[in-house]
């Protein structure tokens, strides 16, 4: 494509060979192309030379798919991914559109944002990484369906008690070990009064099994259980509380839904999302409990919270106050001005 004349011009998307990308953006109806690429930041010393030449291919291969694409701007977000793409597409003149999805970026993104004709970020305080004159904040971008999903569909679907209060337990696709075995030591507090629709990941999905069959048969009806969920929209939507990882979805996300949430942080992210959960908890829309602390702390927080109806309440608020549903939009129309060369 020659020239990028509104919001509906052609799109290929680039991703890793071996990312979930590769499975939901065709599934999506999208056009997906896959190069190599591997992280370099904190890796063991032993893999750093495979990941470097992995980083040195998916270059040569970006190059070539801009030059045969010829995109009128290139839009790159988080991830080692985004280096060799970013660099190919600057190399060969195209205008370069960074989106920075955790509010303190990485250092493939902080590296690519000097090739950048503009910086898209989530939110205000990320605006202090990068050189300003670049920085458009935008929010964080959700999919069209999760805007449509409503309480009364997703209790439909889930076939949930509408008498009950849900707790959505989700650890991402690939699952979350520790939180996901403090869920199943509290289920059996937690289902007395609530109902939980738990994501476990596909790891961790026979341990989830293995849990149902062991509740008391007055409690297995109240714990849903699935390995992956397409319809996350439905899941946010029947939730009255939260319990994840605090990855750059959560600063989106729950906010569109005016969703409580206890927040952990993954031990092992650097402290990307130790800053998305402190900046909803000093908003007062979230709780934090580190990993360490999740036996002790997750079972009686979440109780403690799903009681008390007057801070559940203040939670809503201050989560739907940080929601900016037009994101995507306002990150298209900042691809579009770059590729116009509207600067």
């Amino acid at each position: 494509m020659s020239e990028m004349a509104d919001l509906r011009s052609p799109i290929l998307w680039l991703g890793s060979r071996d990312g979930l990308e590769a499975e939901l953006v065709p599934r999506a109806g999208l056009p997906f192309r896959a190069i190599h690429a591997a992280g370099v930041h904190g890796v063991d010393w032993r893999r750093l030379p495979g990941n470097a030449l992995s980083l040195v291919r998916g270059f040569f291969e970006s190059l070539g798919i801009v030059r045969e694409f010829q995109p009128a701007a290139l839009l790159v977000t988080g991830g080692f991914l985004a280096a060799p793409a970013a660099l190919a597409g600057w190399l060969s003149g195209v205008p370069v559109v960074c989106y920075v999805p955790d509010l303190e970026p990485g250092l493939a993104l902080k590296a690519v944002s000097r090739l950048a004709a503009r910086i898209c970020v989530t939110a205000e305080p990320s605006r202090r990484y990068f050189d300003p004159r670049k920085v458009v904040v935008t929010g964080y971008p959700v999919r069209p369906e999760l805007t449509q999903a409503t309480r009364t569909q997703a209790i439909a679907h889930f076939g949930l008690d509408p008498a009950r209060k849900t707790i959505l337990v989700t650890g991402g696709s690939r699952g979350a070990r520790s939180l996901n075995r403090a869920t199943f030591a509290a289920l059996a507090g937690w289902l007395q009064e609530y109902q939980v629709i738990h994501l476990s990941g596909k790891l961790d999905w026979a341990e989830a099994e293995a849990a149902r069959a062991g509740l008391a048969p007055g409690l297995r009806a109240h714990y849903h259980a699935f390995p992956f969920l397409h319809e996350m929209g439905l899941a946010l939507a029947a939730a009255d509380i939260a319990v994840s990882r605090a990855g750059a979805s959560t600063l989106g996300e729950y906010p569109l839904f005016g969703l409580p949430a206890v927040l952990v942080p993954y031990p092992h992210a650097w402290r990307y999302q130790k800053v998305n959960a402190d900046y909803l908890v000093e908003r007062g829309a979230a709780v934090r409990i580190n990993d360490e602390d999740l036996g002790a702390r997750l079972a009686p927080t979440v109780q403690a919270l799903l009681a008390d109806e007057a801070r559940l309440s203040a939670m809503r608020v201050a989560a739907r106050s940080a929601a900016q549903p037009e994101a995507a939009r306002r990150i298209a129309q900042e691809v579009v001005a770059v590729a116009r060369r509207i600067v």
